[in-house]
């Protein structure tokens, strides 16, 4: 099949999925349930995608898993993002030099 009429189709399919609802829902949603609903969906599909990747982008998945513990507890300490972001990259980084010097 054609490299260009297949990603036409992946264009006009991920448009329609974003323009149906802005054409067909006008009114502003009532249901408190359908509202809280909806504010949730982007943190969750964002955590669904990057919990996996914290754990299986380093070589160990001991480290991955120290990094994200390390990051959790700063983040409940401090709303630092940037605190967050170092600590958890200084920690993978030492834990993998430390599980690399321990098995190699």
């Amino acid at each position: 099949m054609n490299i260009y009429l297949l990603i036409a189709i992946m264009a006009l399919t991920t448009y329609l999925i974003r323009a149906i609802p802005l054409t067909l829902l006008k009114k502003p949603i009532k249901s408190q349930f359908i509202n809280s609903f909806l504010h949730y969906v982007p943190v969750a599909c964002l955590t669904a995608m990057t919990f996996p990747a914290i754990l299986y982008a380093t070589d160990n998945i001991i480290s991955g898993v120290l990094g994200l513990l390390v990051g959790i507890l700063i983040a409940c300490f401090n709303n630092n993002l940037v605190l967050v972001a170092i600590s958890s990259c200084l920690t993978v980084f030492l834990s993998e030099q430390v599980i690399g010097l321990l098995i190699g």
